[in-house]
């Protein structure tokens, strides 16, 4: 027989208030205990100075008695809940603040919406309560204890210009306080105030983490070791699945998203998952990708690092078969992780002690292999940009060294032996060691090089993230991109000896220069190159000959640039002729354009192929006046013809003169105006971009041209630049005396980089004032270190935005 509605309610009641000792005069019980209960053993509030642990912690485990699952809910809630009396005192001494404030309350089963109601809140230096009314004796509806774990949210803009409100969120262990306010200001205050009292707790601890300092202090004396290993299955190997993370986590899912197209949980949850991703890697015949998988989880949520190591402590600690397939895929992961990422300090200690502990009990297994390679590459690991590419884990997994290849040009390509800690400085290193480079004046770097873009490799970046981010790319461009060994500082280019290797990868960065269009010069010099560059390949000319394409010998830009412009209709300013243009573009006229167009590109392309065997045969013909040339000969002749240039030794930037900012000067005189920046920066027209120009950053100044012109239009010698910077990430300034140049590029950073090191280079410590401007720059000083082989990687990117060569 179903029980009357008024005595199912008070039963209702009845059971909420005798489970979670707490008056309830809600429809929603709040009673999520079941749900987390073994969260319970896996939290201890630290107060205090804690003796010795002397309970024994074991592994939760889901119990089949409900009596005793209530029964620990109520005595974790009896220890942390502060009891308290029948309603709201106005003169109690805990109350921290109060107000009303409107709170999220879920309807029924029928209304699932979410509606506001207006309640009474009072915090107090435990807990956040909120009660029906304000006055004496009014009933107290809810309570959300404040532990350090807990997170309060500030209010964000979006939801006001939703809900009207301002919002602010309590995270519990297992309770969420949405509360609303009207009033920005009110909002504020509740944040900070309910922030106060989570910063004010002491540290929640687990008993991982107590186990871990009592393994510390007694790590000296065995018997009590193997006493809490015994007694503690917590920190041994378990087949069962993990309800709670082995260390503390805050709760909600404050800062807890990665950006991208991952979603996560919150750290907790994703902590579980974990471990059953962990579990499942004992059974997989191939675990890479579960590896990689793992390794981009706590490369995206870098707080779950120390819960994965523990976790792996854990399973490799007592196994049930030592060294098996199961075993080793942990000893693997363990060891793909400690050349990725590095943990805390206490986490650090615990697993060298596992290590330890691990070589001791199996010396000559397989496992004891991997303890001292993990130890090794803990001393050298200082975090990865990347997470490691599936070749590098199966390198890993075999404990042995990648194979680099480096492209020279001119010069055949180098396999160089790197691990996961193997920086682009050494490798330049050994390599300059390797041709015979040392006595060169000259700098060399690492560049990532593609079809479309060449940039440096900064020196303290890991070739192992460079690897893996090419191999991304490779997948996408054609040709794949490649590491090359390349000059980076041009100190001095004319004292080089024609028969070195230096010579040869000069000539060659020349020929890329020119190809690129970064050499102005006529066209009938261009054939010349070209026909120089052939003689240097091939030799004397021969129908036999093997020919390379025009565009590695001729810049394309120039046979694109004889071809006809398109021509432009103007846009109809009738909307009638607009629309009647579309729907015939839509029917038969579209096919008919179509049509057309596609005959026109035809005709271009035709026009185009006639213009490159015009100039090939004009190359041909200049290669055949170089007959008995040698090709040492050809090469100089060809670095002596693009020397010409005035520009030749300056590495050139594609950037935009964005404004010149005049300065007062000093004393009341008059800014400073270069005559050649004045005809480029008037006032332009409103809308109109930024004017597209060359730097040219070389050993002793820096010049600034005009793309394809020859001569610069300015040159500012190191001694006038007053300092230079990076405005944003995508501006450039550059101060030279009494105004700052600013410049719209994307490579802000490779321009401060070259600058940085052609100023260490010349031992500029301090340049001269900028009122008085120096005719060249500071002789070197002999005693200082050799410049580094590479830039600095990113120094611009993490300190303020401007960078000061003033005294």
């Amino acid at each position: 027989m179903p029980f009357p509605g008024g005595l199912w309610w008070l039963l209702c009641c009845r059971q909420g208030f005798t489970l979670l000792r707490r008056d309830y005069g809600e429809t929603d019980r709040e009673a999520e205990a079941d749900d987390d209960e073994e969260e319970v053993s896996f939290e201890l509030r630290a107060q205090g100075d804690q003796g010795p642990l002397e309970v024994s912690l074991s592994q939760p485990t889901r119990s089949s008695s409900g009596s005793e699952r209530s029964l620990l809910v109520a005595e974790e809630m009896r220890s942390l809940i502060v009891e308290k009396g029948p309603g709201p005192v106005e003169d109690d001494p805990d109350t921290l603040m109060k107000g009303w404030l409107q709170r999220e309350v879920r309807g029924s089963v029928k209304t699932s919406w979410i509606r506001p109601r207006k309640y009474w809140f009072v915090l107090t230096p435990d807990s956040l309560d909120y009660y029906s009314s304000k006055e004496k004796g009014a009933r107290r509806l809810g309570s959300l204890v404040l532990t350090s774990l807990c997170s309060v949210l500030w209010p964000d803009k979006q939801t006001y210009k939703e809900t009207g409100y301002w919002s602010v969120k309590v995270f519990g262990r297992k309770h969420c306080y949405h509360l609303y306010t009207e009033h920005l200001n009110e909002a504020v205050r509740w944040v900070c105030a309910v922030q106060k009292v989570i910063s004010s707790k002491a540290p929640v601890q687990t008993p991982t983490q107590l186990l871990m300092r009592d393994i510390e202090e007694h790590c000296g004396n065995p018997e009590v070791l193997e006493q809490i290993y015994r007694c503690n299955p917590i920190l041994r190997y378990t087949s069962s699945p993990l309800y709670a993370s082995l260390l503390p986590f805050p709760y909600g899912s404050l800062d807890q998203s990665a950006p991208g197209i991952r979603s996560y949980t919150t750290l907790r949850d994703e902590a579980v998952k974990l471990f059953n991703s962990l579990q499942q890697l004992e059974l997989e015949q191939d675990p890479v990708p579960l590896m990689q998988g793992i390794l981009q989880t706590c490369l995206d949520l870098p707080p779950l690092v120390d819960e994965i190591y523990c976790q792996l402590v854990k399973q490799t600690t007592e196994p049930p078969a030592p060294g098996g397939q199961g075993d080793l895929h942990y000893w693997q992961l363990l060891t793909c992780m400690s050349c990725t990422f590095l943990p805390s300090p206490p986490v650090l200690r615990f697993l060298r002690f596992h290590l330890d502990r691990t070589e001791c009990r199996f010396p000559t297994s397989e496992m004891a292999k991997y303890a001292c390679f993990i130890r090794a590459a803990l001393e050298k690991t200082k975090g990865r940009e990347c997470v490691p590419s599936l070749e590098e884990i199966l390198v890993l997994m075999r404990r042995q060294e990648m194979i680099c290849t480096v492209h020279c040009p001119g010069a055949p390509a180098c396999s160089v032996a790197i691990s996961s800690h193997t920086t682009a400085e050494e490798v330049a290193r050994e390599l300059v060691s390797r041709l015979g480079l040392s006595q060169s004046p000259n700098l060399f770097a690492l560049y990532e090089q593609s079809r479309r873009r060449e940039q440096p490799v900064g020196s303290t970046t890991l070739l192992a993230d460079v690897l893996t981010s090419l191999a991304g790319e490779q997948q996408e461009q054609d040709p794949p991109c490649r590491l090359c060994f390349k000059h980076y500082g041009f100190l001095d280019t004319d004292n080089v000896p024609r028969d070195s290797l230096e010579f040869a990868l000069l000539f060659e960065q020349a020929h890329e220069m020119v190809l690129r269009g970064y050499v102005p010069t006529s066209e009938e010099t261009l054939q010349t190159l070209a026909a120089l560059r052939l003689q240097s390949l091939n030799s004397d000319f021969s129908t036999h000959a093997p020919f390379p394409r025009l565009e590695e010998l001729f810049p394309p830009h120039v046979l694109h640039a004889r071809l006809p412009p398109p021509r432009r209709r103007p846009p109809s300013k009738c909307r009638g002729a607009r629309l009647r243009a579309g729907l015939l573009a839509g029917g038969l006229w579209g096919q008919a354009l179509a049509k057309q167009r596609a005959e026109r590109d035809q005709r271009l392309r035709g026009r185009l192929r006639e213009e490159g065997a015009s100039t090939m045969a004009a190359i041909v013909e200049k290669w055949k006046l170089l007959q008995g040339m040698g090709r040492p000969e050809a090469m100089a002749a060809y670095v002596a013809l693009v020397r010409e240039w005035p520009g030749f030794g300056s590495t050139l930037f594609d950037v935009g003169l964005r404004a010149v900012r005049l300065r007062q000067g000093r004393g009341g005189g008059q800014p400073w105006p270069p005559a050649a920046l004045t005809a480029l920066s008037p006032q332009s027209p409103v809308g109109a971009g930024p004017q597209r120009l060359w730097l040219g950053v070389g050993a002793k100044a820096i010049s600034l041209y005009k793309p394809g012109e020859p001569e610069p239009l300015d040159t500012f010698c190191y001694g006038r630049i007053s300092s230079f910077g990076a405005s944003d990430s995508s501006t450039f300034r550059l101060s030279v005396e009494d105004q700052d140049l600013l410049f719209e590029t994307s490579q802000v950073d490779e321009i401060a980089q070259l600058l940085s090191t052609y100023l260490a280079s010349a031992g500029a410590r301090q340049l001269p004032r900028p009122q008085e401007p120096a005719s060249s720059p500071p002789a070197p000083n002999p005693t200082m270190p050799p410049p580094a082989l590479c830039p600095a990687a990113g120094p611009w990117q993490h300190q303020p935005p401007t960078g000061s060569f003033r005294s």
